[in-house]
Formats: structure tokens, sequence, C-alpha cells
């Protein structure tokens, strides 16, 4: 078979680059935590890094991770190169660590059982992972944060509920307390611990406080969130209650507070809503920002600004969570839960504007805010993280964002744990690469699958049947940055949404109107099917498969479609029972006449998992066809772009000898994949070109279900 590579035009050369750039943050790097296992480890293990980190010097990351039992470390003297530094075995549970010079302070849980928590505070050299010093804390530590002037650690002993006992509903003993750990020269005091006690304050449970985090201003004042309780409560230097006071609750409008509905509707409400916040962080010496994560039976989908008196000087009600459902994070099978789950938030000065940043959890995004005016924070920008952030470090005197992403999804097949590195500067937002920001009504989206290119004012892509009660085509503008979804059509059967249809190519009829693939699934009694709708989106003509094709079906069919002089063109993901290992169909139907034919279609050789087919489009004198593996980051080796001469596209009858086409390498996307300095993306789902040659790509999010929810979309030039 010939195999020709071409050259495109650099998608980069085309981004218009502002004359006096703003500062933004863009993400530089993601170091896969994997790596710190040492040489001949089995890497196939879960590892997971949640609380993060950084020496004094601003080089070396530091991070816990739980399923491992150690202490990472990472070397970021080039912070867009970060190199494996290994990892310290610990001996039990890290659960938070903050570092004071080179030295790291770990809270490590030793507990046998809910009822006889234990642990303890360990002092590691982060160079040498010598232990340094330990103090027994008596229970199960949870957070750990350090005085500005290093005078001490404060430790969160939450002595956390049985969650399966009484449905996780506290009082259920013994209470969680605050220790306080004196250092003398940089050194654990043991002997002069404070162990502060917070019981009988909180309205719910008071016998039981459970505290969740904790963090420590300028004048050593200690703010502990005690989220199952709702309540917080800050405490001076020597443990005694400064103030304390409810989290409170919020009343939420315009949400989705329904589950495995498939579907993005944000009509509902929830009155009431306790706060339960989990992480907090100073802001400065009288104010704190808390992550309203919620527990079991909270959680408000965003973040507070409280003053220490416990007055409420700004919250965030919906607005985070609309503004993350605008750029497709939105993780619908959360709705009925917290939504997008904010559980981490940090603070600090760049450039002279002191800032905030917020962690939502399922949606794995971090938010950056100006807050200026603490009674007023000015959201500036939205950054694709890792799956599952839990912890942020900020390194402002080198223009350093870090946040370290817990969810490790190997024994899935998916992306692997991630610390992900941000650094402020003067350039564009890289991110996000498509939003609905500006359409009348708020609209969430996701998982896209197909592109058809008209012109790059007006792209068409459709979500697949993860939101299989809402099929929807979406117009999209991609002459502004970010490109913008400018209206959502909804694919309709007699006026109501469509059922048992998986979308995964779309193109035009030549009318207004549109063809669709549907990729079947016979045992979830899906169909394979070719559809033809209206610029309404009701389908006004359904095509299913015939006995030909049906008798040697399997689950991986139609990935994309494309009309060529009034015949459809559908490229088959994988093999089905009649074709050769290594080899596709390329199935043909021409509606005026009803005909059927096929030609094979050669794939690559997989490095790992498989290889496949997941968009077909046509230009001038060929098709073009995306190619690709199931793999993600590392392990990705097939992201590509190949084309076939319309002069080989000679449809056979179904059911004998079938042609096998040559194919031609276009372009390699694995660098475009990596472009914003994440992982590489496993689904590269559509791909359109314009009349005149212009290419755009499209990344399939899952609907946010076990993935980071970052959807690329962007150009790749002219052909």
């Amino acid at each position: 078979m010939p195999l020709r590579r071409l050259t495109l035009t650099s998608a980069l050369a085309l981004m218009a680059v502002p004359a006096a750039a703003e500062m933004n943050f863009n993400r530089i790097a993601s170091f896969p935590v994997a790596q710190n296992m040492g040489e001949g480890a089995d890497t196939s293990r879960e590892t997971s890094p949640e609380i993060i980190d950084v020496t004094a010097d601003g080089m070396t990351l530091v991070y816990t991770d739980s399923p491992l039992g150690v202490l990472g470390r990472i070397d970021i003297t080039d912070p867009a190169n970060p190199k494996p530094l290994g990892n310290v075995s610990l001996g039990g549970e890290p659960t938070a660590v903050a570092v004071i010079e080179s030295t790291a302070f770990v809270g490590i849980n030793t507990s046998e059982s809910y009822t006889a928590p234990s642990g303890g505070l360990h002092a590691f050299d982060v160079a040498s992972g010598e232990e340094l010093g330990a103090c027994d804390l008596g229970g199960q530590p949870d957070s750990v944060a350090k005085a500005p002037d290093a005078s001490f650690i404060a430790v969160a002993i939450e002595n956390e509920r049985n969650e399966d006992l009484n449905d996780g509903v506290i009082p259920q003993l013994p209470a969680g307390g605050v220790a306080l750990i004196p250092l003398q020269d940089g050194a654990l005091d043991c002997d002069g611990m404070i162990k502060a006690d917070i019981t009988g304050l909180a309205e719910i449970a008071p016998g039981d406080p459970e505290p969740e985090f904790v963090d420590i201003n300028a004048n050593g004042e200690t703010v502990v969130t005690l989220q199952e309780n709702n309540h917080i409560v800050v405490l001076d230097r020597d443990g005694v209650v400064v103030s304390h006071f409810s989290a409170g609750a919020v009343d939420l409008d315009g949400i989705d507070a329904t589950d495995e509905r498939g579907a993005l509707v944000f009509d509902e409400s929830q009155q009431g809503r306790k706060r339960e916040p989990d992480a907090v962080k100073w802001i400065d010496g009288d104010h704190f920002a808390t992550a309203n994560e919620g527990d079991y039976e909270g959680g408000s989908r965003g973040w507070t600004i409280f003053a220490r008196d416990g007055s409420v000087v700004y919250d965030s009600g919906t607005s985070f969570e609309q503004a993350i459902v605008k750029i497709g994070h939105y993780p619908d099978k959360r709705s009925d839960a917290k939504g997008v789950e904010p559980e981490s938030v940090t603070a600090a000065t760049f450039g002279g504007t002191p800032m905030i940043f917020v962690g939502a959890e399922r949606a794995s995004v971090v938010g950056v805010y100006d807050a200026t005016d603490p009674a007023n924070p000015v959201l500036k920008q939205l950054l694709p993280s890792g799956v599952g952030p839990e912890g942020y470090v900020t390194i402002p005197e080198r223009n350093l964002l870090v946040s370290a992403n817990e969810a490790d999804l190997v024994e899935d097949g998916g992306a692997r744990a991630h610390v992900m590195i941000y650094e402020y500067a003067e350039a564009p937002a890289a991110y996000p690469h498509l939003t609905s920001e500006g359409m009348a009504d708020l609209t969430g989206w996701g998982a896209l699958s197909g592109l058809f290119a008209v012109s790059p004012g007006e792209i068409y892509a459709i979500s697949d049947s993860f939101y299989g009660y809402q099929p929807r085509i979406f117009r999209i503008d991609a002459t502004s940055t970010p490109a913008r979804i400018t209206a959502a059509i909804d694919i309709t059967r007699a006026g109501m949404p469509a059922q048992k249809i998986d979308l995964e190519g779309i193109t035009g009829d030549g009318a207004g109107g549109f063809w669709l693939a549907s990729e079947g699934r016979t045992d979830r009694l899906i169909p394979h099917a070719l559809l033809h709708v209206n610029a309404e989106g009701e389908i006004e003509e359904e095509v299913g498969l015939p006995e030909e094709l049906m008798a040697v079906e399997k689950r991986f069919g139609f990935e994309g479609i494309a009309m060529v002089d009034g015949t459809l063109w559908m490229a088959v993901q994988r093999e089905w029972r009649d074709d050769p290992a290594g080899h596709v169909k390329l199935v043909a139907y021409t509606p005026e006449t009803g005909e059927w034919g096929a030609v094979r279609y050669p794939l690559d050789a997989p490095g790992a998992g498989w290889v496949g087919l997941s968009e077909i489009t046509h230009h001038g004198d060929h098709l073009y066809i995306v190619e690709r593996d199931n793999q993600h980051g590392a392990a990705a080796k097939t992201k590509k772009i190949y084309r076939v001469a319309l002069t080989d596209m000679t449809p056979a009858a179904l059911g004998g000898d079938l042609p096998v086409v040559a194919k031609e390498e276009v372009r390699d996307l694995l660098e475009d994949l990596t472009s914003t300095g994440g992982f590489v993306l496993d689904k590269v789902e559509g791909f359109g070109i314009t009349p005149e040659g212009e290419g755009f790509v499209v990344t399939d999010n899952d609907g946010v279900d076990d993935h980071s929810g970052e959807t690329m979309f962007f150009p790749i030039g002219k052909l």
C-alpha cells in the first residue's frame, strides 16, 4: 500500500496574537506521577497526587500520594519540562503536606478503625527523604498548614466518620480537633503541642466536630472548616476560639438537579442548600475564601468569601458553575449530587493583583479570580486541569500555578493522574477553545463527535449518545477566539427528542438539511442508521442497514459521514466480522437509488489497545479520514488524518470481495494535541473542511464522565 505524507499550513501561523497581549495563565506542562515510581516498579498500580506544596526556592514540588503511601517529588527547575525525583515511602497514608524551606511536614494516617483513629505529623528532608522528627497526634490528621512566619504547624484532626454507619450521619465519636505544633529552629516541638478543643460550637453534632481543612494568616490565626458540621472556627495562636459561626446556606436557581437524564437542562432549584465547605484560604488578615464542596446534606456548587467575624462578603451562587457549563465541562452525572463540586481554593498575588483560584473537582477546572475587591471578585479565566483537581500551590515569584489531580483511571484504561503546571505571562488565554457564552439561554454541551464545515463562521457539530435524551446539532462560529456555539438544534421525531440514536457523523444534504450517521449498539437495541433531518432538526427519513451488513455487524459502527456527488460515504470504526484483521469498511449509500456498496481501508498497526476510524469528510478530489488509537498521554501513537483519492473510491457490491484503497498521511495530530500543555486526549472525533480548504478538528470529552472534560477545537490550516 503506498503511503505519502503531506504538509499543511501550521495552525499556529493562523492564530492572530494581539499586539498588546494581556497577562494570562496558560498550562505549560503535565507530569504523569506514575513516572515517580522506581525503575522496574509496577507502574500499573494506582497513584494519586492530592495535596501539594513547594520548597522555598520554588524548584521542587512535593505531593502526597495516598494509594502508594508515599511522598512524591518533582524537579521544576525548568517548569516546562518537569522531571521525576522519586517517591519517599512513609509507612502510612499521607493526607496532607506543608513545606518550610526544604522540610516537608506530612500528616500520616495510621488508623486501624474509625473508632480507634491514630496518626502523626512527620518531618522529612525533601532532598534526601530522611525523616527528621515526628509527633503523635492521637488521631487521624486530614489537613496541614504552615504559619507564614514558620513558627508553627496547624493540623486538622478529623477522626472521620464511617460513611456506611447510619448513612454517614454524625455524631460518630471520637470527636476531632485541631493540633498546633510549635517549630524550634525548623524542628518539631512535640512537647509544646496545643490541642484546641472545638467541641460544643457547631449547631450540627456539636459534640463531634470533624475538621476538614486549616489555614493560617499573618497574625497567627488558624481558620478551620468543619465540613460535616457546616461550621467555621477561627483560633488564635494559643488555640483559643476567636470566633465561630455556621457556614450557612444558599438558594440555588437555574441548576440541573436531575441525574441519569442524559440531558443538560438548567431549570431546577435547591433552596436552603448548606455550604458545607471543604478547603479554606486566608486572602488577607480579615477575610478568607471557602470552596463549598458539600458532604451528605449540602454543597452549594460555588465558593464564598467570609470576614473573620462570619459575615458573608461575597458568594458566587451559581455563577461559577454556569461559567463552567458554557465551556463544556459540566459533569451531568453529578447533577443530583453537588454539580461541579468546588473542593479546593488558594490565593496569591501575581503581578500586583490579588488572585483567588477555585478548583472544581468534578468539572476538572480551575477558576482564576481577580480579588482586588473582595466584595466583587471577577472571574478572569477557566483553566483545564487533570481529572479531579485536589490541591494547588502558587509560586508567584516564578509566575507559576500548580495543580495536583488525584484521579488515576488506569484500571479503566483511562488517563493517568497528573500534576499540571501553569505560567502567568503576557500571552493570550489558550483555553477554552469553545464556549456557548453569548447565547440567550444557558447552553451546556459536550461529547462532540462529528463536524461539518460550511465556512469558518458556520461549522456544525453533533453530540453523541451520552446526552441520549437531548441529541443536538450545534452551530459554531470559529472566527472568534474562543470559537462560539451560536445555536443548538434539537434532533426530533414528531416534535419530541429522538431516542435510540448515537450520533457520530454529520454532513450537509445540499438543501439546508443534514444527513447524520448513528452508530448502533444491537445489545442496547440502538440500530445502525442514517438519518435525514431538516434545518430545524426534525427527522424526515431513516435508513437502516441492508441485510448484507447486518449479518456481519458489530458494536463499533459508523463514525463519520460525507456526501460526494449524491453518494453518502460512512466510515466504520473497527473491523466487522467479515473484515480481515487491520482493515475496516468505508460504506457507500446512494439515497436516490437505494444502492449500497463498500471498499476496505487499511489501518495502522496499534502500539497498544486498538486503532480505528472516527471521521470522514470530503474536500476536492479526496475523502479525508481520521484514524486514531484509544490511548491517552504517552501511550498514544496514532492520531492522524489520512486522505484517499476519489478515483480509488469505487464501491463494490456488499458480501463479495472489496477493493482496498490506498491512503496518504496528511497530518499527525499528536503535536496539536499537546499544544496547550496537557496530555494527549484519546478521542479525536470530528474533522471538517470548508469549501476553501480550511480544516478544523474537535475532540470528544465523554460528557465529563471519567474524563477531564477538556475539549480541543482547533484549526489545522489550509489543505
